[in-house]
């Protein structure tokens, strides 16, 4: 009797100290309803946001919208890849306006959830996507236990038995979600095993889902064969955001000599071509690419992650500015034209893996993230930046 009431607080604490350590995943209405809403009336749009690439009117747009947010999910805030490209963003917004701010508040975040990830999927490149910003503050202060839980997930990733049935990144929205982390850890720690890994997956990936001929990926296997109603393939806008700003991430990381790098830059200059060719005459990209008269309205996250891409590409050299300026230039016009009186971003699309209906007062912070993203490399664009000269090929 002794032993028994001896021997139970022992197990009671190490129960309690493994529900610690490996807290219970939210559910998955928690974590979407955390990401954004649809306001019924939203309100007037802010007419006073100017489209000049100048610091004052694009840092006046990325505080009014990153402010907003702030205000709005803060207190919401979660680990899942929702938020990853507004964490990314609210760095980015910090570093152009120089309020840190927006900086504290997705390091107080990293924080409270202990630099850790989701549980419980360990190779779903969704729960990697955090990751980020966790390695961009790590680069801040290279404390450890800032990358030690995105370091283990990534040897586990790597150490897993291959599904020859089953790509691990079998959707191109992945693609913006691990691979930058792999490059950024290579990076970090000199070690090319994480870089040389996502270049054998980014390969599979592409090889089932990109489409040579129109020169952007499938959402995934399920949309191969759907069309539009126009009778032409299908090819989701945001995916294609994703994947065209994942792969600015992943070269943004590179070394200029790394061997991988020209396979990179040729498809980013493809796809980001093909794109320009599709941009509506309003600068806002429809939810499907290839048949924009299908669609009521622009949407801002595919928008917003086509732009900030380009943008970075004209900034590093890549692609080539008197031809993308215009593009750039029509889109962000677009998107401030999104943006309502109190700094809701809105024309967002819910969280989906295809077209679907869309309201002007939807707001979901990735679309928010990619926002900021995209003025943060306008910035650098305004008066007194000089872009890298164009190291496109003629």
């Amino acid at each position: 009797m002794f032993a028994r009431w001896f021997v139970a607080p022992a197990v009671l604490a190490a129960v309690m100290m493994t529900a610690q350590e490996t807290p219970v995943r939210p559910s998955g209405k928690v974590l979407h309803d955390a990401a954004g809403d649809i306001a019924e009336n939203p309100g007037k749009i802010d007419t006073s946001l100017l489209p000049k690439l100048t610091h004052k009117h694009v840092r006046a747009a990325m505080t009014k919208v990153a402010d907003w947010e702030l205000a709005h999910s803060e207190d919401k805030f979660t680990q899942d890849w929702t938020y990853a490209p507004l964490y990314s963003g609210l760095l980015a917004t910090s570093a152009t306006t120089g309020d840190a701010k927006y900086h504290d508040a997705v390091l107080h975040a990293a924080e409270k959830f202990d630099w850790k990830l989701l549980q419980g999927r360990y190779d779903h490149a969704d729960d990697e996507a955090i990751g980020q910003a966790y390695e961009a503050l790590y680069l801040e202060k290279k404390d450890p236990k800032r990358i030690a839980a995105l370091k283990e997930n990534f040897a586990q990733v790597m150490a897993r038995t291959r599904n020859p049935e089953k790509d691990l990144w079998w959707w191109c929205d992945a693609l913006y979600m691990a691979p930058p982390g792999f490059a950024m850890m290579t990076k970090i720690t000199g070690d090319r095993k994480y870089i040389d890994f996502m270049d054998k997956e980014w390969d599979l990936t592409t090889e089932h889902l990109y489409s040579p001929a129109e020169k952007l990926y499938f959402r995934d296997a399920n949309y191969l064969h759907r069309t539009e109603k126009n009778g032409k393939p299908l090819f989701w806008s945001r995916g294609n955001g994703w994947v065209l700003a994942g792969t600015a991430r992943v070269l943004s990381t590179m070394p200029k000599n790394d061997p991988l790098r020209p396979k990179y830059e040729k498809l980013f200059r493809e796809m980001a071509a093909r794109i320009a060719e599709l941009q509506p005459a309003d600068g806002l990209w429809r939810m499907g690419l290839l048949d924009p008269e299908a669609y009521d309205m622009g949407e801002v996250s595919g928008t917003g992650f086509f732009t900030y891409a380009m943008a970075w590409g004209v900034n590093n050299g890549l692609l080539d500015k008197k031809k993308f300026m215009p593009v750039i230039e029509r889109a962000w016009s677009g998107m401030l034209k999104c943006v309502y009186e109190d700094g809701r971003l809105g024309s967002i699309q819910p969280i989906g893996a295809a077209p679907t209906s869309l309201r002007a007062g939807s707001s979901w912070v990735y679309g928010v993230g990619a926002f900021l993203l995209t003025g943060s490399e306008l910035d650098k664009m305004a008066t007194g930046h000089k872009a890298v000269k164009n190291q496109e090929k003629k």
